[in-house]
């Protein structure tokens, strides 16, 4: 079933807007309403994310030191854990020393984020972040 489409007037200042056309063309949109609908959905996103219950899948990339300690049997170790929780890993060696991994997350956002700083925190991580989100079916949107 397809959505109806309302169309609604918004009033912003003249600079803002200038701000905003330049953000939107630097960013490819075709047109305003696409990029302000954008916008709603990742405000939408986030709100329903930060519910600790929400169900979500997520993305952690992490930079590491392989050489240094125990940090590979201790993310080997983390990911037997919560073994449910991840759906895939990808681990690509940067040079002799470094390594990245990607690995994809699912459960409810609470446990997505202790999984993610658990690893996070882990000595000689030296970046990571998470990207967290739920499917547009769960925001009706």
């Amino acid at each position: 079933m397809e959505k109806k489409t309302v169309r609604f007037g918004v009033s912003i200042e003249e600079d803002l807007l200038e701000k905003f056309d330049s953000h939107i063309g630097d960013k490819n949109y075709i047109n305003r309403s696409e990029a302000l609908r954008d916008l709603i959905r990742k405000s939408l996103m986030e709100e329903k994310v930060e519910n600790p219950h929400a169900h979500v899948f997520g993305s952690l990339t992490i930079i590491y030191n392989h050489h240094h300690g125990d940090i590979s049997d201790r993310l080997n170790s983390l990911q037997h854990d919560f073994f449910g929780n991840i759906v895939s890993t990808t681990h690509i060696h940067l040079d002799e020393h470094n390594c990245l991994e990607v690995l994809i997350l699912k459960g409810t956002s609470g446990l997505v984020r202790e999984l993610s700083d658990s690893i996070l925190s882990l000595k000689h991580v030296k970046h990571g972040q998470l990207v967290i989100a739920s499917t547009e079916s769960d925001l009706d949107i």
